[in-house]
C-alpha cells in the first residue's frame, strides 16, 4: 500500500520521477555515500572516481543526442546532476562542467566535425574538458570579454590571446588540474580587425601527461569557501594557436580567407542566440541548489523530532524542538517553499526538454524559457543560502560539526548565488523581459535601448500563465474579496494578491520610467529604479512559483497528501505575503488588521503542518544513505537532562 509521503514524493517529483527513483538507487553505492573533507587532494580523487563509475554507467549519455552517441534525453540529463547535489555538490559540479557545459557548448555550439571528434569522448571521459567564460574582470558582462581570438588568413588559424591582465580566465572548473581541453570564449577578430563579438573555440591546455601546452598557463584557485573536490584554476593564454576548424561555427564561421559569415547579422542577437543553447546549465545549478537545501531541511527537521529541551511545567519530560511555535516557524515556511520551488523547478525541466528536443523551437518560448530559468536559479539559490543557514543554526552545536553535513551543505551552496549568473543580475533579466512584454526586437538591446523600449510599451504586456489556464481560471472565480480572516485561505484570494502585485509593480516601475526618462539619461533612469526593477521581477518569481505548486497539487492522486499540500502552498503564499507585507498595507492591498491574520494564518498552518512533519520531508525522498548525520542516531544524542553550556546556548538562554 502506498503511504502518504510516498505519494507526496510522486507528485513532487513530477514528469521525470522514474529518473529520480533510478538515481536514488545508484546513489546508494557505497561510493556515492556523503562525505566530508578540507583536503583538495582527497575530495577531487573521490569525485574523480564517482565520475568514473558513472561515466562506466552511461551516466552521461541522455545528455545528447543520438545522433551523437547519447540518448537524446534532455530532462533525464538535467534531473540526473540536480540528483547528485543530495550526495555532493562537488560531483555535481564537476558532472555539470564536463557533460553540460563543456560537453553542452561542444555539442550546441559546434557542427558535425565537432561532434564526430569530441562528444563521443567526453561522454566516455576520455576527453576532459572545461568552460572558459569568466574572465577576472567580467564574469556577469559576457558581452565585454577580454580573451581574443584573432584568425591569421596565413596559416588558417585563430591566435587566441590573454592581452591584459583583467583578460586571464578565472574559477574554471576543471582547469587546476584535470581538464585537457577548454572551450573558450573570446572576441573573434578578422584580418580586417573588426571584431565579431564573443565566440567559442575548442583549445587544448594541457598535454597526456598534465603539463601546459607552449603559450598555455594554467594556475589552481586551491582552497574555496567550499566544493573542495572541483578543481577550479586559471588559464592565460599567450599567443596559443588553434586551426581555423576550432571554431564552434553553428552560428559564425570564418572561411580559410578570413571572410566572417554568420546567419544571424546582429551581433547581440547572434551573441544572446549562443547563450540561449546553454541554457542547460543554468536550469541545473538552480535545480541543484533545491535538492542540496531538501537535504539540510530534511536533517534538520528529523534532529528537531528527536531533540528535546526544556520541561513544560505540568510535564516531566522534556518538550521536543519541533513542539515550539519558534521552532516550527523556522523550519516549516521554508520546508514550504521548497516544495513550491521544486513544483516550478518541474515545469522549467519539462519546458526545457520540449525546446531543446524540438526541431524548430519557438523564438518566444526560448526567451520566456530563458526568464524563467534566471528566475528561478535565482530564487532557488538564495532559498538555499537563507535555508540551509537556518538548518545549521537549528540543530545548534550539532549542526557546526562536518559528521552532520550542514556546514558542507552550507559551504558548498554558497557560491551558487553567483555563478551561471549573480542573482541580481539575472532577476534584472527576468525584469528585461516583463517590461518589454517579449518584444521580438529586443535581443541585444543595451539596458538604454530597453529602458526607452519599456517606457513606451510596458502597458501593453499581458499576463503569460505558466500553470494550466483552466486551473488557474477555476481558483480565481472562487476567490473571497473580504476582510474575512478566512478568505486568506482562499486560494484564489491568494492567487489574485500574487497578480496584484506583479502587475502592479510593473505599471509603477514603467511610469517612473517614463517620467526619468524626460529628466535624465536613459542610463541615469534605469539606474534610478533598479530597486524598484528587482522587486517587479521577485513579484513576477513568486507568481510563477505559485502557479506551479497549485497546478503540481492538481497531479496529486491521493486525498490525504493532497489536504496535506493544501496547507503546505497556503504556509508558502502566506510566508511571501508576510514577507512583503510592508508593500501590501503601503499599497492598500492589505489592511492593518487583515495584516495581522497573515500572521495567525501562518501559525495556523504551522500547527497544523506539525503532526505532518516527519511526512513532509519524508516526501523529499532523499535517500536514509544520503541524509546520513552521526546526530540522528540515538547513541550519539546527549542524554535529555544533559544540560551543558552548550545547549543551553543553543536554546538561547545564555
Amino acid at each position: 500500500m502506498t503511504t502518504t509521503a510516498e505519494h507526496l514524493r510522486n507528485t513532487l517529483d513530477g514528469r521525470f520521477r522514474d529518473v529520480k527513483n533510478r538515481v536514488r538507487q545508484e546513489l546508494t553505492h557505497q561510493v556515492f555515500r556523503p562525505h566530508y573533507t578540507p583536503n583538495t587532494v582527497i575530495a577531487r580523487t573521490k569525485v574523480g572516481e564517482q565520475m568514473r563509475i558513472m561515466a562506466a554507467q552511461g551516466a552521461a549519455e541522455d545528455g545528447f543526442k543520438k545522433e551523437h552517441g547519447g540518448n537524446g534525453d534532455v530532462g533525464a540529463a538535467v534531473t540526473q546532476i540536480e540528483m547528485l547535489a543530495m550526495s555532493d555538490l562537488s560531483l555535481m559540479v564537476k558532472a555539470g562542467v564536463q557533460w553540460g557545459l563543456f560537453g553542452g557548448a561542444v555539442e550546441n555550439l559546434g557542427t558535425e566535425r565537432h561532434h564526430q571528434e569530441y562528444v563521443p569522448r567526453i561522454i566516455s571521459l576520455d576527453l576532459l574538458g572545461c568552460f572558459a567564460m569568466t574572465e577576472t574582470g567580467h564574469g556577469s558582462d559576457v558581452q565585454s570579454l577580454e580573451t581574443t581570438a584573432t584568425y591569421d588568413p596565413d596559416t588558417q588559424e585563430f591566435v587566441i590571446d590573454s592581452p591584459t591582465p583583467s583578460s586571464r580566465k578565472d574559477y574554471i572548473g576543471g582547469a587546476a588540474e584535470t581538464a585537457r581541453v577548454a572551450a573558450v570564449f573570446a572576441q573573434l577578430i578578422t584580418p580586417d580587425g573588426e571584431g565579431h563579438g564573443v565566440h567559442c573555440l575548442i583549445v587544448p591546455i594541457r598535454d597526456e601527461e598534465g603539463n601546459d601546452l607552449p603559450g598555455v598557463t594554467t594556475s589552481d584557485c586551491h582552497y574555496k569557501g567550499g566544493l573542495p573536490g572541483v578543481d577550479n584554476g586559471r588559464i592565460q593564454f599567450d599567443q596559443v594557436r588553434v586551426p581555423r576548424e576550432n571554431l564552434l561555427n553553428k552560428y559564425a564561421d570564418v572561411a580559410p580567407d578570413g571572410t566572417y559569415t554568420s546567419p544571424i547579422e546582429n551581433i547581440g542577437r547572434r551573441f544572446f542566440t549562443m547563450l540561449g543553447t546553454l541554457i542547460r546549465g543554468r536550469v541545473t545549478v538552480g535545480g541543484s541548489a533545491g535538492a542540496a537545501t531538501r537535504v539540510g531541511l530534511d536533517i534538520a527537521t528529523r534532529y528537531a523530532l528527536e531533540r528535546r529541551q526544556f520541561s513544560a511545567p505540568d510535564d516531566e519530560q522534556e518538550v521536543l524542538l519541533m513542539d515550539y511555535l519558534v521552532h516550527q516557524r523556522r523550519l516549516l515556511p521554508l520546508i514550504a517553499r521548497s516544495y513550491a520551488l521544486q513544483f516550478a523547478q518541474n515545469e522549467l525541466v519539462a519546458k526545457c526538454h520540449e525546446l531543446q528536443t524540438a526541431d524548430d523551437p519557438d523564438p518566444e518560448e526560448q526567451r520566456e524559457l530563458e526568464s524563467r530559468a534566471a528566475g528561478l536559479k535565482a530564487a532557488n539559490t538564495w532559498h538555499a543560502t537563507r535555508a540551509i543557514q537556518e538548518a545549521r543554526e537549528a540543530c545548534g552545536g550539532a549542526g557546526y560539526l562536518a559528521e552532520n553535513r550542514l556546514i558542507a551543505l552550507k559551504a558548498d551552496t554558497d557560491v551558487f548565488t553567483t555563478f551561471e549568473g549573480d542573482n541580481h543580475v539575472l532577476t534584472q533579466l527576468v525584469a528585461k523581459e516583463l517590461l518589454t512584454a517579449y518584444a521580438d526586437d529586443i535581443k541585444g538591446m543595451s539596458p538604454v535601448e530597453w529602458v526607452r523600449f519599456a517606457a513606451n510599451f510596458a502597458g501593453e504586456r499581458v499576463m503569460k500563465r505558466t500553470a494550466a489556464q483552466t486551473i488557474m481560471q477555476t481558483i480565481l472565480d472562487t476567490r473571497q474579496d473580504n476582510e474575512e480572516e478566512g478568505s486568506l485561505f482562499n486560494r484564489g484570494t491568494q492567487v489574485k494578491m500574487f497578480e496584484d502585485r506583479e502587475e502592479y509593480m510593473l505599471a509603477s516601475v514603467a511610469r517612473r520610467l517614463q517620467g526619468k526618462s524626460k529628466e535624465m539619461s536613459a542610463f541615469d533612469a534605469f539606474n534610478a529604479v533598479q530597486d524598484h526593477v528587482l522587486h517587479a521581477a521577485t513579484a513576477h518569481i513568486d507568481r510563477i512559483i505559485l502557479e506551479a505548486f497549485v497546478a503540481g497539487i492538481d497531479t496529486c492522486e491521493n486525498d490525504d497528501a493532497r489536504e496535506i499540500l493544501e496547507m503546505v502552498c497556503d504556509l508558502y503564499a502566506l510566508s511571501v505575503i508576510e514577507e512583503d507585507k510592508s508593500w501590501f498595507v503601503e499599497h492598500r492591498f492589505l489592511s492593518t488588521e487583515r495584516s495581522k491574520a497573515v500572521t495567525r494564518g501562518i501559525n495556523d498552518r504551522c500547527r497544523r503542518l506539525r503532526p505532518h512533519a516527519e511526512t513532509l520531508v519524508d516526501g523529499f525522498g532523499i535517500p536514509e544513505q544520503l541524509r546520513y548525520a552521526e546526530m540522528l542516531h540515538p547513541e550519539h544524542i546527549p542524554d535529555a537532562d544533559d544540560h551543558t553550556e552548550q545547549d543551553a546556548t543553543s536554546a538561547g538562554v545564555i
